[in-house]
């Protein structure tokens, strides 16, 4: 059973008890635009606890907005009474709600394509807001007046970008003019409703116009002030023919495929320590510009309330996103540990997008990856020889130059100086009088 059999047999389920149900939001929008939507939602005359005692599965998770998610075979169907919504306070939920009608139902909603419903008995469209002409003129419009639609929830202003960019529309000038006005309002939104938008944003295809969008709706500057920045700043044009850091950075994201939300967001913040470390001499030079925007990307990360596991993946692709700059030249040591790292598989797409949104040269970049082919083919994995317990043993006094010694040792065994554990005696003995490390 798939999402649309499981939500059409709630549908039915609902049908049969007496209740109208429908499909409503984007499901509908999708289907009329020839997309496969990802899930199908419910809405029906039924109240939540009505719903609860028709199925044998529930789980409430906004019973007091007329949420009930169905459960069938598995499969999750979010199915939601007709409602009204009071009064929000707070700019995010209603104060109150009340059950109603389809027609109440829909005028509540944010935009009119995602306000359609349909009857798949029937196969009718319900469209009691010009939905489907503004799927026609490729536009997205709210609502009704749409400064109280976005009042209601100011969460709709990023909603109208990533929408238009995700379907490639427009935005409809007075819905467009109401963004503009005000697009400081979106500060008053909390942090991990913002993030998961950009969660959104960032992993659809599309993610480059919704950056745009957001930087002409004047959204950008309210949300990432750091990647506003980078508007105008100036870049070589040796290497950087295409233009500023900014219009840099949208060719980047333009060159992922299907990338996680780490990979696309550092990759939005790749070069965030360019416009604060930006000078002219005979050209324009970014001195430390990795290490900085490693700095201010990890302020972003908790700003927006990251978790400590995308902060640290995030964090570490900003830092190291020059690193394949001087692949040739490393001891093999240093390209061995690099190639290992965790990470590299997202660095190395990263690294690939930064060289093709500015001079195209993949040279490094494919030599880099070949060397990283035949370490993983040669099957060679080096553990080291000695421990800090044999240090000890030596007679060496333990404390914070074991860690110097034992990376050094295994920079040995990586570049094949040191292959058994009586050269790692000897190499230890030298390197505490001063000989294996003063090179």
């Amino acid at each position: 059973m798939n999402a649309r059999e499981a939500s059409l047999s709630v549908l039915k389920g609902l049908r049969g008890a007496g209740f109208e149900a429908v499909f409503a939001g984007g499901c509908v929008r999708d289907m009329l635009m020839q997309r496969e939507p990802s899930d199908y939602d419910v809405a029906t005359s039924a109240k939540p606890e009505e719903v609860m005692a028709l199925f044998d599965r529930t789980v409430t998770v906004g019973r007091q907005f007329g949420v009930v998610i169905v459960v069938v075979d598995g499969i999750r169907v979010e199915v939601a009474t007709f409602r009204s919504d009071g009064p929000y306070s707070d700019g995010r939920r209603p104060d109150y709600v009340r059950f109603t009608d389809r027609e109440g139902d829909v005028r509540r909603r944010d935009f009119t394509v995602n306000g359609l419903l349909y009857d798949p008995i029937a196969d009718e469209v319900i469209d009691l807001v010009e939905g489907r002409s503004d799927i026609a003129a490729g536009l997205i419009r709210a609502i009704g007046e749409p400064q109280e639609r976005f009042e209601e929830d100011r969460l709709r202003l990023l909603r109208a970008a990533r929408f238009a960019a995700k379907l490639e529309f427009a935005v409809e000038a007075e819905t467009r003019g109401a963004i503009q006005a005000d697009p400081g309002r979106i500060k008053s939104v909390s942090a991990e409703r913002v993030a998961e938008e950009l969660r959104k944003m960032l992993t659809d295809v599309n993610r480059s116009r919704a950056v745009r969008l957001m930087d002409e709706l004047g959204l950008l500057e309210q949300v990432l002030p750091e990647v506003a920045a980078m508007k105008g700043v100036e870049q070589g044009k040796t290497h950087h023919p295409e233009g500023d850091v900014f219009e840099h950075t949208l060719l980047c994201l333009e060159q992922l495929e299907q990338p996680s939300f780490e990979l696309a967001f550092a990759t939005l913040l790749h070069d965030v320590g360019k416009p604060p470390t930006a000078e002219i001499i005979d050209r324009t030079i970014f001195a430390r510009h990795a290490a900085v925007g490693e700095d201010i990307a990890r302020k972003i990360c908790r700003r927006l309330k990251l978790s400590r596991e995308e902060t640290g993946r995030i964090t570490w692709l900003v830092r190291s996103h020059m690193r394949f700059r001087d692949v040739r030249q490393m001891r093999q040591s240093t390209l061995k540990r690099l190639l290992a790292e965790p990470y590299i598989d997202d660095l190395s797409r990263l690294i690939r997008a930064d060289i093709l949104g500015s001079h195209g040269d993949l040279g490094d970049y494919e030599w880099a990856l070949a060397r990283k082919e035949e370490f993983e083919e040669s099957g060679e994995e080096v553990k080291p020889l000695l421990s800090g317990h044999d240090l000890m043993a030596m007679g060496l006094e333990p404390g914070p130059h074991f860690k110097d010694l034992l990376h050094a040792l295994v920079d040995a065994q990586l570049e094949g100086k040191v292959t058994d554990r009586a050269q790692a005696e000897t190499f230890v003995r030298e390197w505490t009088s001063g000989g294996a490390h003063a090179e």
